[in-house]
């Protein structure tokens, strides 16, 4: 499996990084399937500070993958959706869809009130989970995890990443 560089960032305005239980579970994940965590950080939800630091790792040409986590909901302040779909240079429609279909089987139908999203940028791809420690669980074991597996068949994003800059 190759080396791929993966970027965490928590979205909440009630935690930190001392008890951000699915960062840390991300974390664990991304060092047990073998890539290097590249970089790590805790933004509150806010549009611009999540913006502004996934455009931070996009414009990194270290950062192959950012997953954040959080800021997924429909209260006022959860915002991810709306501050990455605008970074995005193609949506991976898929991804949403799965991860609800997936959710579906754990929370009914509660899970249309998720509202991940993922996509690539500027050669990045982007994969925004809710921020609870069984969606991301869920979300990371049964899709990201193969996806970022070059032997995952019959496709997978980890094959195509050197390709995504291509004119």
């Amino acid at each position: 499996m190759p080396d791929i560089r993966v970027a965490v960032l928590t979205i909440s305005d009630t935690r930190s990084l001392t008890d951000d239980k699915s960062g840390d579970l991300l974390t664990a994940f991304i060092h047990a399937d073998e890539h290097h965590l590249a970089d790590r950080r805790l933004v509150p939800d806010d549009i611009y500070a999540i913006r502004a630091q996934v455009s931070q790792w996009i414009a990194d040409p270290q950062v192959q993958v950012v997953v954040t986590t959080g800021g997924t909901g429909f209260t006022g302040r959860d915002s991810t959706p709306e501050a990455l779909t605008p970074l995005f240079d193609k949506h991976i429609e898929g991804f949403g869809e799965l991860f609800r279909q997936l959710s579906y089987e754990d929370i009914g139908t509660s899970t249309i009130q998720s509202r991940a999203v993922g996509g690539m940028a500027n050669g990045t791809l982007i994969f925004s989970l809710p921020g609870s420690a069984g969606a991301v669980t869920m979300g990371w074991e049964k899709i990201l995890h193969n996806q970022l597996d070059i032997n995952f068949r019959p496709c997978n994003f980890a094959e195509l990443i050197p390709r995504f800059l291509e004119r």
